[in-house]
């Protein structure tokens, strides 16, 4: 890990305390897409920035995914009029410009610049930062059989780390491209990507994910899995 954004002496303390190792990759990874609505994504709503950047080099990794058939899971902020209004969501009250995600409208819909496919990616609706906390991410993931997570989306600091924190958590080696996460101001994702590189998971490049996405296995055509299932070679 480079000590580049806090100075040497920081490098050094996290690398006397053994921080900075690199993940373990799987060969069964998931790409998961962290909050890219257009509440996020766009700026002229209050809790979002212009991520069109974000948003492209996103699209192009999902692209990539798509040949190897690796399973894209975006997640979206909802809440219900009542939730979005009242008291209920602790989270809500120190983040109150959270309040214009309610269900059902333009701010909480994925952007449209990303190749979702409806009826075939997942959608997991969320109330508070983690993609984990609160839904079937983790039962999900260890269904499809997954054995590595991919994370992109927004805000860096905000719902993108708190999702690293508990994909490692619920264990998971983690991979964040750095273009294909964003956030509001660089300070805190620059510090945010600091924490995860040191502690959680791998920062990468979006060649690197590309390239490791790419060299996924394509899934067995149906017929020649039937072959290899009448042979004995498949389990």
């Amino acid at each position: 890990m480079s000590g580049g954004l806090y100075g040497v002496a920081t490098h050094r303390t996290y690398q006397r305390a053994g921080f900075g190792a690199a993940v373990r990759r799987g060969s069964r990874p998931a790409i998961v897409v962290v909050d890219l609505t257009r509440g996020f994504t766009e700026d002229s709503y209050p809790s979002g920035a212009d991520l069109s950047e974000v948003v492209a080099a996103t699209s192009r990794l999902v692209e990539a995914a798509r040949p190897a058939d690796v399973p894209v899971i975006f997640t979206a902020i909802a809440y219900t009029e009542a939730e979005a209004s009242g008291d209920a969501v602790a989270w809500l009250r120190k983040a109150p410009g959270l309040r214009t995600l309610v269900e059902g409208s333009e701010a909480v819909a994925i952007d449209p610049r990303l190749p979702m496919r409806p009826g075939h990616d997942l959608l997991v609706v969320k109330k508070g930062a983690s993609a984990f906390f609160g839904t079937s991410l983790a039962a999900t993931l260890t269904g499809l059989g997954r054995d590595t997570v991919v994370v992109c989306g927004a805000t860096t600091s905000g719902c993108v780390r708190a999702t690293v924190v508990d994909a490692v958590q619920s264990g998971f080696p983690v991979l964040v491209p750095r273009a294909c996460v964003g956030d509001r101001a660089e300070g805190p994702a620059d510090a945010a990507l600091f924490d995860i590189q040191a502690k959680y998971g791998d920062v990468i490049t979006l060649e690197d994910a590309v390239g490791y996405i790419g060299s996924v296995p394509a899934p067995a055509a149906p017929d020649a899995a039937r072959r290899l299932h009448r042979r004995g070679e498949s389990t």
